[in-house]
């Protein structure tokens, strides 16, 4: 049995921290930081994933479903930049997200909405996991 460090490591984990010389401290998956800003959050109609993307079009945003996977995409274009900037902060970076989805949301009827530089990406619930009204007999 593997003994946990306060850390959510084992000791294996840090034995090959230690080997590797790594500065950097093992953080469990659903910890671990995106430097994208992603909002995800459940309502009573559906899922709700809301991305930064300022600056961008529609056209920019790749967006995919493949089976439960829903794969949210921008290629940086390197070539696009004409202007020569004297202050630059508004940050243009690529992302590739992806995502597995319960099948409890029908990704079949994803709705996808770009304003004021936020996509917004709903997915219902699916008719099965609707609330149901029983009478008792």
């Amino acid at each position: 049995m593997t003994q946990l460090t306060h850390f959510g490591t084992s000791p294996f984990d840090i034995l090959f921290r230690d080997f590797f010389k790594s500065e950097e401290e093992f953080a469990p998956f659903n910890q671990i930081r995106v430097n994208h800003p992603v909002d995800i959050y459940e309502a009573k109609s559906g899922l709700n994933i809301d991305i930064a993307c300022v600056g961008l079009t529609k056209k920019d945003i790749d967006l995919t479903i493949e089976g439960d996977i829903l794969r949210v995409e921008y290629k940086k274009d390197a070539g696009s930049n004409e202007a020569e900037y004297i202050q630059r902060n508004i940050a243009k970076r690529a992302f590739n997200f992806g995502w597995r989805i319960s099948r409890r949301f029908d990704l079949g009827k994803l709705e996808a909405k770009l304003q004021n530089g936020l996509l917004h990406l709903f997915a219902p619930l699916t008719e099965d996991n609707k609330p149901k009204s029983v009478t008792i007999k």
